[in-house]
């Protein structure tokens, strides 16, 4: 998981592994979240699929600050 703070909100971007295949290395799925004071403001679904965990939290981060931008 990823943090960071934007607009006055806590964005997260997380990376999920997904292992379909115990022999074919694991893709990640990537998420958002947003919270602010500890309460849930939105959570995205599944974004997309990525070849590492770095990219699918910044997918994730990329999804909040969006969201916020656009709710804001």
């Amino acid at each position: 998981m990823e943090l960071e703070s934007y607009r006055g909100y806590n964005a997260w971007g997380h990376a999920i592994l997904q292992q379909e295949d115990i022999l074919q290395p694991g893709r990640y799925a990537a998420s958002g979240t947003i919270t602010q004071n500890n309460k849930l403001v939105e959570a995205s679904g599944v974004l997309g699929y990525f070849d590492t965990e770095e990219e699918a939290q910044q997918a994730g981060l990329s999804w909040a600050r969006a969201w916020l931008d656009s709710h804001g």
